[in-house]
């Protein structure tokens, strides 16, 4: 009897760990379309509305949902901080102390740090310039993702039962 309990909590851990590893490959689109929403948001914030960078950030989270608001947030308030970092310095803490909640890839934090490095330091224009740039960026990162999540999903949650259902074999 313990036997058999003991073979269905390894079936039971198995597939949830190929479950779960098949959410993170479901996550990764919808989060790079998160993303790229915020981006826009923060555009137009920025080109229309003339809203100051720390400010912009901060409204752009308040309008995006988690994980990517975090991010945002964090890279305003470390600007509103007396005698704080630079936005680079804070934009580039931000997305590596955030990144680790995303289901995104080291691309995607590559085109955020790159992207970091020129905004607030130039006119509206070429911030806006920049954004776009990040934008188109993200939007290949973002068919990639759905590829791999039509490649990968489906695998993972056939190979976590698979394996599990091995290690029971190998264990009788």
């Amino acid at each position: 009897m313990i036997g058999v309990l003991g073979a269905m909590l390894i079936i039971v851990a198995g597939t949830l760990i190929g479950f779960q590893q098949a959410a993170r490959f479901a996550e990764r689109p919808k989060q790079l379309r998160q993303l790229s929403h915020a981006l826009q948001r923060l555009e137009t914030e920025i080109g229309y509305g003339h809203t100051p960078l720390p400010e912009a950030l901060e409204r752009t989270a308040s309008a995006t949902p988690p994980p990517i608001s975090p991010l945002l947030r964090s890279a305003a308030e470390g600007v509103w901080r007396a005698e704080g970092p630079t936005f680079q310095e804070s934009w580039s803490a931000a997305v590596k102390l955030h990144w680790r909640d995303t289901a995104m890839k080291t691309a995607e934090m590559g085109v955020l740090i790159r992207l970091g490095t020129t905004l607030g330091i130039s006119d509206k224009e070429d911030q806006m310039k920049h954004l776009r740039l990040a934008l188109s960026q993200l939007k290949a990162e973002e068919e990639s993702a759905r590829d791999d999540q039509a490649r990968y999903e489906k695998m993972w949650k056939s190979l976590g039962v698979l394996l599990a259902v091995l290690i029971v074999i190998l264990m009788v």
